[in-house]
């Protein structure tokens, strides 16, 4: 009875040692998910491509993996004999079939190349696709993008900007969560910067008036005239001085695009206290002749 036990078990023990491995010699460990591999176009049908990689069966890339956009034609993308990378979305199925993807590849690369190009604090033009109250959606090479409300420079009318070119930078990138937030205000700011130096005369339309100065608006970026930069002589209200709307020309006398403040004065540019105040027209007009005498003493 012990002998037959035995010789049973021995039995179970070489035909599971057999089938083990042919599973694997079925199983090809050369192809993980998450791979990029080299491949081939073979064939084509309706649902996607037959792709050499060098395995026992062909892989297989569905249609919907073909590209990011939605494609009619899978020879437009993937033409046959033609031999590019691929990322493997699914490891093998019981015919040792694995499934690829392109799409996915090209979304991997996209972010790694929005990722390099947040790094080196550039820009770029994206493409607004639809907009909500709360701000914009975009594409950006292929992906969703979002720009909320606050960071438009045409914040009051988001619906006019659909189908629109707008340059924008970064504010988010998160890959893992596939967010990613862009800013119109950011982008506009610092090619304004890059435009600003110190001495400069500019011309922009008061905003809004508080109580420490006015804030100007200057094609999509804001400087603030403090209530010191002014006039040489004290000034009790601004609300009796400017207006919104008003069209203003100040020296730009400090710049600080890290805090992306641009401060501004028409101080330096009166020939006596209160003169801004008393002849404001006069001032404006002359302000060219009166900015090259303060650059001398802002040198």
């Amino acid at each position: 009875m012990n002998s037959k036990s035995t010789g049973s078990q021995s039995a179970k023990a070489s035909f599971s040692m057999d089938d083990f491995a042919k599973a694997l010699e079925q199983h090809n460990y050369e192809f993980q998910k998450g791979q990029v591999v080299r491949g081939k176009v073979l064939e084509h049908d309706s649902n996607g491509a037959y792709v050499d990689i060098g395995g026992k069966s062909s892989a297989f890339l569905p249609i919907q993996e073909a590209a990011l956009r939605t494609i009619a034609n899978l020879s437009e993308v993937v033409p046959l004999q033609e031999e590019r990378d691929f990322l493997i979305i699914r490891e093998q199925d019981a015919d040792g079939q694995v499934t690829l993807s392109l799409r996915q590849l090209q979304i991997q690369e996209a972010w790694e190349g929005l990722i390099e190009l947040q790094e080196s604090g550039k820009v770029l033009q994206v493409r607004v696709s639809g907009a909500n109250k709360g701000g914009v959606t975009v594409d950006v090479q292929g992906m969703r993008g979002f720009i909320p409300r606050s960071h438009l420079i045409d914040r009051d009318n988001i619906e006019s900007l659909v189908g629109q070119a707008l340059t924008v930078s970064f504010l988010e990138i998160d890959q893992e969560r596939q967010k990613l937030v862009l800013s119109q205000r950011l982008a506009t700011q610092s090619s304004a910067f890059s435009q600003l130096q110190i001495g400069q005369l500019v011309e922009g339309k008061v905003s809004s008036i508080k109580p420490f100065g006015v804030f100007i608006d200057m094609e999509g970026i804001s400087g603030l005239l403090h209530i010191k930069q002014v006039s040489q002589k004290y000034i009790e209200n601004l609300s009796q001085v400017f207006s919104p709307g008003q069209i203003l020309k100040a020296i730009v006398i400090d710049l600080d695009e890290s805090r992306g403040r641009i401060s501004l004065s028409t101080r330096i540019l009166e020939n006596y206290p209160g003169e801004i105040v008393e002849k404001m027209a006069e001032v404006m007009d002359t302000a060219e002749e009166r900015a090259e005498r303060a650059r001398k003493s802002l040198s």
